[in-house]
Formats: structure tokens, C-alpha cells, sequence
């Protein structure tokens, strides 16, 4: 019960009284006081806080760490082997879902990481890939800073990912437009390369917002999404000298450049800075776009 000497106003029951107050020539019917004893024991429940429940109950699986990369400036690719855990990559069905990640050091508190890769590729490979952006003194600094071969421990994956059924078939929602700041960008990676039948809609576009091209990950890839259906706008706020294309924020940069859509057939997909979410939103939902075709991953 060591529990309870840290809670001193929480016990299972009332205090006990020893009954020595009885002398020995009474008896229990002559005790008028001991009539409130028949009122039966009011019973105290401990009640511990919901997320100590979780932090319980939760399952978390070892695995090994297959590479450790840089992917731009501050930004890691984590690739994680749980071919060894088939339930653990089975959990993983739809882009944008996220799970917990934590090395195996004394006192390492988990991470919430969206996984990059799409989920074919946990089922084919057995691997989850993270873009992790390291944070001085945070749990993604000691991730990044692990070596092949390391073991970490994840959860399986959760969250209700991209819905985008909300925005099918192709043929009835022609426009999608798809925003991503910084990290953020981890989740649409997988929502791209998963598939959403970009090649059947007439105009998606993805703004994509760094501070300048060294921040900014997957630029290997582009030429492959924009083959898949994707054209991708980058937005740089701290650009060089050199750079001729976007400058400021991605929610600017689609103001000036919002062209024509009809607000009934469009979807849009957001993952990144909260401020930009909340704007971009905005604009959307003023123009006439429904707040349901506007997805998030949580």
C-alpha cells in the first residue's frame, strides 16, 4: 500500500478504532453510543488518473534500429525493422497514423511520431520510417543520435490517420490541395506515396513551407510524387539570394495563388504548424470549402 502514503485523504475504509472503550461488564445492548455502528461502513475509492491507466497498460514492442540519416538540416530519417513483430506492422493501416517511440535509456520520455513511409511498405518490408527533427535535450535528440543496431520501443500504431474517403471518389472532388510545414511533412510523404489517385484529379497541389531549401526533406522524392499526380509548390520564408520561387508562409503563398476551384468539389489535407492549420482553414472555409473535407491526422 505504498500507493496511499502519498495520498493521505484517499483509503479503502474509515479509520479503525480499537474497541477498548467496552469495558468488560457491559454489553453491546446497553451501549446507546454503539447504535451508529449499525450504519454501515462508507467505503472511499482510490481513483488513479486516467493517463497513469494508460501509461500502464500500454504495449510496447523492442525493435532494432536499421539507419539513422540525415535528411536536411536538424532533420533525421529513422528507419525502424519490426519484421520481427508482424502484429506491430499490421496495426499500421492508413497514412497519418502516429504511435510512441522511445530509445532505451533510463528516464527517456516517448516520443509521438507520425510514420512516414505508407503502410505497404511495414507490410512488405516489415519497416517503419520516421522524419524525426532533432531538438536539443528532447527524446528525438537522443533518437537521432542512435547508431544501427540500436534497440528502441514502440507501441502500436494509432490515430484515425487521413480519412480520405471523405474526399473520394476522384471524378466528384477534382481538387485537392495539401499543406505541410517543417516535420510535417512526415505524414503527407506516406499519404503520397500510399496513393490517394492524385492521377485522377485534375488539379492537386502541394504547398510545402521550410525556411530554406537546406530544412527542407524528401526533395529526392519530388520528382516521383509530381509524376504520381502531385504539383509541388515549395515556400521558403528565409530564402537566399537565388531563389526565385515562393517566399513567406504556405498560407500566403496559397492566398495569392489560389486559382480557380469550385469549393464543392475541393478537399484539402493539413499537417504542420498549428498556426498555419488554423489559417489555411480559414481561408478554405470562407471560400466555401466544407470544414469535413478538410482533413487532419489527430
Amino acid at each position: 500500500m505504498a500507493l496511499l502514503a502519498h495520498l493521505p485523504n484517499l483509503s479503502y475504509n474509515a479509520p479503525h478504532r480499537p474497541l477498548s472503550f467496552l469495558s468488560p461488564p457491559m454489553t453491546l445492548v446497553k451501549l446507546q453510543p454503539l447504535r451508529q455502528l449499525s450504519r454501515p461502513l462508507r467505503r472511499r475509492t482510490l481513483t488513479v488518473p486516467s493517463a497513469s491507466v494508460r501509461q500502464d497498460t500500454t504495449v510496447w514492442t523492442p525493435s532494432p534500429l536499421l539507419k539513422v540519416s540525415p535528411a536536411a538540416e536538424s532533420l533525421f530519417t529513422v528507419a525502424i525493422d519490426v519484421s520481427g513483430s508482424p502484429e506491430l506492422a499490421a496495426s499500421y493501416t492508413k497514412a497519418g497514423q502516429y504511435l510512441q517511440l522511445r530509445p532505451q535509456v533510463p528516464d527517456a520520455k516517448p516520443s509521438f511520431l507520425a510514420i512516414a513511409s505508407p503502410p505497404s511498405f511495414a507490410a512488405s518490408k516489415g519497416v517503419f520510417e520516421f522524419l524525426i527533427k532533432s531538438v536539443a535535450g528532447s527524446t528525438a535528440e537522443l533518437l537521432c543520435g542512435l547508431q544501427k543496431g540500436d534497440v528502441v520501443e514502440l507501441t502500436p500504431a494509432m490515430g484515425k490517420g487521413f480519412d480520405i474517403d471523405q474526399i473520394s471518389p476522384p471524378e466528384k472532388y477534382q481538387t485537392v490541395l495539401i499543406f505541410a510545414t517543417g516535420s510535417g511533412i512526415s505524414p503527407i510523404r506516406s499519404l503520397i506515396e500510399a496513393g490517394f489517385s492524385a492521377d485522377k484529379r485534375s488539379d492537386v497541389r502541394l504547398y510545402y513551407g521550410a525556411r530554406n531549401l537546406n530544412r527542407m526533406a524528401y526533395q529526392e522524392r519530388f520528382k516521383d510524387w509530381e509524376s504520381s499526380g502531385v504539383s509541388i509548390v515549395p515556400v521558403l520564408s528565409q530564402p537566399d539570394d537565388s531563389w526565385t520561387g515562393e517566399q513567406g508562409y504556405v498560407q500566403a503563398a496559397f492566398a495569392r495563388d489560389k486559382g480557380v476551384f469550385s469549393p464543392q468539389s475541393t478537399g484539402a489535407v493539413l499537417c504542420g504548424q498549428k498556426q498555419m492549420a488554423e489559417e489555411v482553414t480559414s481561408v478554405l472555409v470562407a471560400d466555401g470549402v466544407s470544414t469535413e473535407k478538410i482533413l487532419k491526422n489527430f
